[in-house]
C-alpha cells in the first residue's frame, strides 16, 4: 500500500521560507499518512504536544511537505 510522509519542519524566523528545509530546519518531525490531506491535517497534534509549540510564530514558524512513499514488496 502507498501512503504520503508528513514533514514539518520548524524554521527560525530568521531563515528564509525557501531555506527552510531538513538541513536548516531547527526540528523535523516525520509521520506516515494515509493521503495528501494528512499532510496538511496530520500534524497539528504532534506540534501541539511538542515543547517547541511555544516559540511558533514567535521566534520560528512551520513549513510542512508531503513526500510520496511506496510500500516494500
Amino acid at each position: 500500500m502507498n501512503g504520503f510522509l508528513a514533514v514539518v519542519l520548524i524554521c527560525a524566523g530568521t531563515v528564509p521560507v525557501q531555506d527552510c528545509e531538513e538541513a536548516t530546519a531547527t526540528d523535523v518531525f516525520k509521520t506516515r499518512v494515509a493521503s495528501e490531506i494528512g499532510c496538511a491535517t496530520g500534524w497539528q497534534e504532534i506540534i501541539a504536544r511538542s515543547e517547541v509549540r511555544e516559540g511558533i510564530g514567535r521566534t520560528a514558524y512551520l513549513k510542512t511537505q508531503c513526500r510520496r512513499i511506496k510500500a516494500s514488496g
